[in-house]
């Protein structure tokens, strides 16, 4: 089945185009770039499945007890109820059972993305009104002090061809791919709150408070997000732009800016 697959998509792949910014109109998911973002996905379909086998199941009952039993067709029908053990077994037993299938894989992948293994290296994110701070703390620039920078918004007028409105930012969070990543986010005076949703990313920035995540990003490309806590007045125009490249480029991009 899997190289079934294969085939099928294999006269695509050169050609494939990733949705990794919001698009007009969409309705799905944006394409996953790290494992937790495709797991989410997955769990997504997979509950989406059951619900429309329950809708189906559902209406089939509703329609077949309103043709076969309303009060045209039998006059005595509803004022009697009959009791069917077999039935009410069923209609008690199949939702723990469905619930029990949700479950499974919702704890695991709840419990894979609040892990945080070995992480290769660290970026600490600090939410202001109304922009983002980055800090890596495992790099040290020419002063001794670790690289830190700020990260503004793109104003309408100073777009160019190809920037996102509201999406794209003068500085961008610059990381390797096939790395595993831990973020470090906070808040500086309010919660704000971190998300990229290609990543699978999407963390509280408390003031007074580190929360943290991790992400492994599979492919280069850019990936947007923006604040999902109403912070303020300009909460929409704190956006976060983060830029995977290869390990050597990451290194280049690391000495231009230490």
């Amino acid at each position: 089945m899997q190289i079934l697959k294969s085939l099928c998509i294999w006269p695509f792949q050169a050609n494939t185009i990733y949705n990794d910014a919001p698009q007009p109109w969409q309705i799905s998911f944006q394409d996953g770039a790290s494992p937790t973002q495709e797991g989410i996905t997955e769990l997504h379909d997979t509950i989406f499945f059951y619900l429309i086998v329950i809708c189906f199941g559902v209406l089939f009952v509703l329609g077949s007890t309103i043709v076969n039993f309303h009060s045209n067709k039998n006059e005595i029908v509803y004022k009697y109820a009959n009791h069917g053990t077999l039935i009410e077994l069923i209609w008690t037993i199949t939702p723990a059972l469905v619930l029990i299938a949700i479950a499974f894989p919702s704890f695991k992948l709840l419990y894979l993305m609040d892990e945080v293994i070995s992480p290769s290296m660290t970026i600490k994110a600090v939410g202001h009104q109304w922009y983002w701070s980055y800090e890596y703390s495992d790099f040290i620039n020419e002063d001794g002090e670790s690289i830190e920078f700020d990260s503004y918004m793109v104003p309408e007028t100073d777009l160019e061809d190809g920037m996102l409105r509201l999406l794209d930012v003068d500085n961008r969070v610059v990381v390797p791919v096939d790395t595993h990543i831990r973020f470090i986010v906070t808040g500086q005076d309010v919660i704000h709150d971190f998300a990229v949703p290609s990543l699978g990313l999407k963390v509280d920035a408390c003031p007074g408070r580190l929360n943290q995540s991790s992400v492994l990003i599979e492919r280069e490309g850019v990936y947007y997000g923006q604040c999902s806590e109403i912070c303020g007045v300009y909460h929409g125009f704190m956006p976060i732009a983060v830029e995977a490249v290869s390990p050597e480029k990451y290194l280049a991009w690391i000495d231009s800016v230490a």
